[in-house]
């Protein structure tokens, strides 16, 4: 009889206790979303991009003998992408290179990420870029100077004008 009555008390306060939730719209403004350097869609060609990755590490020339022979390598090589990284490593890791030291970038690194911007890729960096990489400079040291050149210019944004 005891439990007779236990079951009907469950199974009444189930029946009372669950209720049907209330459905809930949620409005949201429309936004327009878009990459910062959108607007580029012209692709260099190969004697323009060795010639300006060289210009902007160097801010100078590059010699025509040298252009003939990374223009001719760049063309003989089937993945662009390997033979472009392997040009921007080569000018990155030469002496010559105008690269800021680090401890001049952690004195005031949002002049840097917007300098770099500036140099690179022509335009103003989006607040969101600068924060991201005012984060990633920041929060973990070994993001070096030569590390944000390395990731710009190998960038699909570097490529086109």
């Amino acid at each position: 009889m005891m439990r007779k009555a236990l079951v009907y008390i469950f199974i009444i306060s189930l029946f009372f206790s669950c209720t049907t939730e209330k459905e809930v719209e949620y409005e949201v403004d429309p936004v327009s979303v878009s990459s910062g350097g959108g607007d580029k869609n012209n692709q260099k060609s190969t004697t323009e991009f060795i010639s300006i990755a060289y210009a902007d590490l160097f801010n100078t020339e590059i010699s025509q003998t040298r252009l003939v022979n990374l223009s001719i390598a760049y063309s003989s090589f089937g993945d662009l992408r390997v033979i472009e990284d392997r040009i921007i490593r080569n000018f990155l890791n030469d002496t010559s290179a105008i690269i800021p030291t680090s401890i001049s970038v952690s004195g005031d690194t949002v002049a840097f990420i917007t300098n770099s911007y500036k140099k690179f890729f022509n335009r103003e960096a989006t607040a969101f870029e600068k924060y991201q990489w005012l984060q990633l400079i920041r929060n973990n040291p070994s993001t070096s100077p030569l590390i944000v050149y390395y990731s710009l210019m190998t960038s699909d944004e570097y490529r086109f004008y």
